[in-house]
């Protein structure tokens, strides 16, 4: 009957993921410990699991519109799921108080890095194009700063059990000189294998629940698809301020 009672909450969650698009890794992690009082590391391993079936339909839209560096995504992508692999075996040595404390503190983390993103994009001309820059697709250099982008940020996504969107954006558009438009379709690619290896590792030392997951998955996606319907009906600065503040809330109710 829990399963159930999650299952509607996750609807009522998704609405809100939906209308911000986010994957909402964090506030699926703050529900399930703090309401439903599952274990912190069962909930790092179910919402990282989770977004691998979030970001597949987004991944795909992406690449029909065009809007993904295929190759440097999959680079990225590749390199993030070794990092989420290795760092979903060390969060069983963390205790649950202490990383509840630190995947909260990552969660306030992301919200800065997501507004530190928005005030980029602002600043930034669109004008200089939206493909990644030709010169560098065959440069060694390029491909170093992929692969450590990668790692980075998957080996965060596995300790932690959060998606990393707006690091590895930032990442993306940064170092690798990628647009905003381009940046967003490709960082859909990258989530994939970084949730399928760190919910993997997870489901290896006995922290994911599948009949738990399935909850998560069935409720969040209903209701994103009903939410997404609301992004253009809203004024600007109501969505980029919700944008920020959803990672934030998850922290808090958390830290609760």
């Amino acid at each position: 009957m829990q399963l159930v009672d999650i299952a509607l909450v996750m609807v009522l969650l998704g609405l809100l993921l939906g209308f911000v698009g986010a994957g909402g890794s964090g506030f699926i992690i703050s529900i399930l410990t703090v309401v439903f009082g599952y274990p912190i590391h069962t909930a790092l391993g179910t919402a990282l699991a989770a977004m691998f079936f979030s970001s597949l339909s987004g991944s795909v839209s992406h690449y029909r519109e065009g809007n993904m560096a295929l190759k440097t995504g999959a680079v990225v992508g590749l390199a993030g799921a070794a990092g989420a692999w290795v760092s979903s075996g060390w969060s069983s040595l963390i205790p649950e108080d202490k990383l509840g404390f630190m995947t909260s503190g990552m969660l306030f983390a992301s919200g800065l890095a997501l507004w530190f993103r928005m005030l980029y994009v602002s600043r930034r001309s669109e004008a200089s194009g939206d493909s990644v820059p030709p010169g560098g697709i065959h440069d060694f250099r390029y491909w170093l700063q992929a692969l450590l982008i990668g790692l980075i940020t998957g080996a965060l996504s596995g300790l932690f059990g959060i998606g990393s969107t707006p690091f590895i954006q930032l990442g993306l558009m940064l170092i690798l000189g990628m647009s905003m438009r381009i940046a967003a379709g490709t960082t859909m690619l990258v989530i994939m294998p970084i949730a399928l290896a760190g919910g993997a590792g997870y489901f290896s030392i006995g922290y994911l629940d599948v009949q738990l997951l399935a909850a998560v998955v069935i409720g969040t996606m209903s209701g994103s698809y009903v939410g997404a319907k609301f992004t253009k009906r809203v004024p600007v600065v109501w969505l980029k301020t919700c944008m920020v503040l959803t990672p934030m809330m998850g922290a808090a109710i958390l830290l609760l």
